[in-house]
Formats: C-alpha cells, sequence, structure tokens
C-alpha cells in the first residue's frame, strides 16, 4: 500500500502544486502559540541542514566504528547517501514551489525544490536507522530508553516543524514519510542480508 499511495500523492501534487488542504494545514501549523515552541522547531530541523547533516552522519559513522560494528557503520553512510540522491532525484522530476512567503510565514527562504521533504527522508534513513541499532544491540536500560524516546522524538516532530518553519507543506512531508519509510526498510533489508551472512558475531556489542 505505501508504494500506491506514494504514487499517487507524487501524481496529485505534480498536477495541482498547491492543495487548498495544504495552506489550512500550514495556518493551524503556524497558529500554535505555546511558549519556546519556534524554537524548538528550529532546533528539531537544525541537524538537516547541510554542513551539520554532514556533519552528524559522519559522527554517527565514526561512533558505530568506534562500537566495533563495521557493517553498521557502512551502513549508515550507504542508506543516507542512497536516500540523498533518491530525494534529489525526485525533487528535479516534480519541481515543486516551496510555500510563498505571500501565503505563509516563511522562517528562511531556501532555494530548492519543496516535494518531497529532504530533511525527513535524511531523518528516517539515518536516525531510524540508529532507532533500530539501539532497539536491537542494545540492553534494556534507562540509556536505551533515552535513546529511543529520543531518536523517535526527532522522527516524529521534524515533519512538524517543516511546516511550522514554512520551508515546506504537509504533503511535501506526507510524501517523505512514505518514501522514506520505503527507503529504510531497503536498507534496514540489506543490512540484514550481509549481516546475518558475515558478522553475526557483533550481535549486541552495544552494552
Amino acid at each position: 500500500m505505501t508504494p500506491i499511495a506514494f504514487a499517487a500523492l507524487t501524481y496529485l501534487v505534480w498536477i495541482m502544486p498547491l492543495l487548498p488542504i495544504d495552506l489550512q494545514i500550514a495556518q493551524a501549523v503556524q497558529s500554535i502559540d505555546l511558549p519556546g515552541f519556534a524554537t524548538l522547531m528550529q532546533v528539531i530541523s537544525w541537524p538537516g541542514f547541510a554542513p551539520q547533516s554532514i556533519i552528524i552522519t559522519l559522527l554517527v559513522a565514526l561512533t558505530l566504528y568506534s562500537f566495533r560494528l563495521r557493517w553498521e557503520a557502512a551502513t549508515s553512510l550507504l542508506g543516507t547517501t542512497f536516500s540523498g540522491l533518491i530525494n534529489q532525484t525526485m525533487k528535479v522530476i516534480i519541481q515543486r514551489p516551496r510555500p510563498p512567503a505571500e501565503i505563509v510565514d516563511v522562517f528562511s527562504i531556501l532555494g530548492s525544490y519543496s516535494y518531497p521533504s529532504g530533511h525527513v527522508m535524511f531523518y528516517l534513513s539515518l536516525f531510524g536507522f540508529v532507532w533500530f541499532l539501539v532497539l536491537n544491540l542494545m540492553k534494556r536500560s534507562w540509556i536505551r530508553s533515552f535513546l529511543l524516546g529520543f531518536f523517535g522524538g526527532l522522527l516524529l516532530l521534524v515533519g512538524i516543524s517543516r511546516v511550522y518553519l514554512g520551508h515546506h507543506w504537509a504533503t511535501d512531508v506526507l510524501g517523505a514519510y512514505l518514501l522514506g519509510s520505503l527507503i529504510l526498510t531497503a536498507i534496514l533489508s540489506f543490512y540484514g542480508w550481509r549481516k546475518t551472512r558475515f558478522f553475526v558475531d557483533q550481535t549486541r556489542v552495544l552494552e
């Protein structure tokens, strides 16, 4: 169902770059006026911008490698790179403009196309993969619980942050979650295939 849903949504935003529901959702999200909410949204989105996205990806890979998780480190790099290439390809194909400042609040002007959200796909491919590793390779502890909550929170909130900051429409975010989940599934399948064949001795080293 996910590929069909993504294909249908992609066709819809291709023929109708501005959907009424997108504007309604953007106005609703941007009407949130809780103390510190704007700052939180900016903090949530910050890791997804270059150069910090590149630095964070390398740091994650180096951290995994330092725990002797060589295949995990390699997979994190390959998966994030693959996700980025797919995202840029889709942006060029669809060429959907970003939300204009005339009808929504735009915190900063970005020059690239809008669909699908690169932040959401980056977070799914990197932080989603790390979330999976923490779940499966760490023993139960408060650190494990904290990391699962932290990375899970990033995955959930990044979509809201992209709409709140005026960088994306809600359908950009939805499309990215759909496509990103497909890519993450492919990354996990690739990781599992190789892991079980060559790296079974590394199971549960994060203790």
